[in-house]
C-alpha cells in the first residue's frame, strides 16, 4: 500500500450534488470519509455511490450512547459495507464491548474517537473539567478502547508516536489535524505535517480542506502525492 492510498479524504460537503462533483474532480482519491452533514443530507445513497465507484469509506458518525443502542447502530452500518466507522471512547467499556461484539466476523473496523482535535489542553481542563493532561487523557481514552477490543483510533498526530509505541504495532492510528507545510491550520488545535505524522506513526492521514477548497482540488491533490 502506498503512502497515497493512506489519506482519507472527507466529503465535508452538504449534499449529493457537491459530493459528486468533488468525486469528479479527485478521481484518483480512493478512500473517502463521510461525516455527519453529507450522511444526514443524503444518507446510504452517497454510500451507495462510493461502492459503486470502488471507493473506500470511512463513515464518521461517531457513535456515543448507551450499549444497546451503540450495538444496534453498529450492525445497521455493516449493510452499508463501509470500511471504517467510528465511535466515542468516553462512551465506556461496555459500550465499546458491546460494539464490538456487533461488528463479529464483519471486515468493518471500529475506530474510538479518543479527544476531538479540535479541542486543547486548555479545553479538556476549562470547559471539560478533565483534570488530566491531555496526552494523558488520550492514552487513557486508547488503552481503554484497546482493551475493549476495539482495533484502532482516531487521534492527533501529535500523539501517534508515544500511542504507537505502548499501543504497538498492528493497533490502527487515524489522524486528522494533519495540514501540508503550505495549509493553514483552520479551526484544528493540533496539526502535524504528513510527512512528520507518517513518521510517528500513523496508519491512516485524514486530509480535507487543502486539497477539497483549494483553487484547483487535483493539482492540490497531486502536490500533496509528491511530498509523501
Amino acid at each position: 500500500m502506498s503512502l497515497s492510498d493512506r489519506i482519507i479524504v472527507p466529503l465535508d460537503v452538504p449534499d449529493l450534488k457537491a459530493a459528486f462533483d468533488l468525486l469528479d474532480q479527485l478521481p484518483e482519491v480512493g478512500f473517502w470519509k463521510v461525516g455527519l452533514e453529507l450522511f444526514i443530507a443524503a444518507g446510504p445513497e452517497i454510500l451507495a455511490e462510493l461502492k459503486r465507484r470502488g471507493k473506500r469509506i470511512f463513515l464518521d458518525l461517531k457513535l456515543h450512547d448507551i450499549p444497546n443502542t451503540m450495538a444496534g447502530g453498529v450492525r445497521s452500518a455493516q449493510a452499508y459495507d463501509v470500511d471504517f466507522l467510528t465511535i466515542h471512547a468516553p462512551a465506556g467499556q461496555a459500550a465499546l464491548k458491546a460494539a464490538v461484539d456487533a461488528v463479529a466476523d464483519a471486515p468493518l473496523k471500529l475506530l474510538a474517537v479518543t479527544l476531538l482535535t479540535s479541542l486543547s489542553a486548555r479545553d479538556l481542563a476549562f470547559d471539560l473539567h478533565v483534570s488530566l493532561e491531555l496526552p494523558d487523557y488520550v492514552l487513557k481514552m486508547a488503552l481503554l478502547a484497546q482493551a475493549s477490543g476495539v482495533p484502532g483510533i482516531v487521534c492527533s498526530p501529535h500523539e501517534a508516536a508515544q500511542l504507537r509505541q505502548i499501543c504497538g504495532p498492528d493497533f490502527l492510528l487515524v489522524c486528522p489535524g494533519v495540514r501540508p507545510p503550505w495549509a493553514t491550520a483552520g479551526d484544528q488545535q493540533r496539526v502535524m505535517t504528513p510527512a512528520q505524522a507518517f513518521q510517528a506513526g500513523a496508519s491512516y492521514l485524514v486530509i480535507g480542506r487543502p486539497i477539497t477548497q483549494a483553487p484547483d482540488p487535483q493539482a492540490a491533490w497531486q502536490r500533496l502525492g509528491a511530498k509523501l
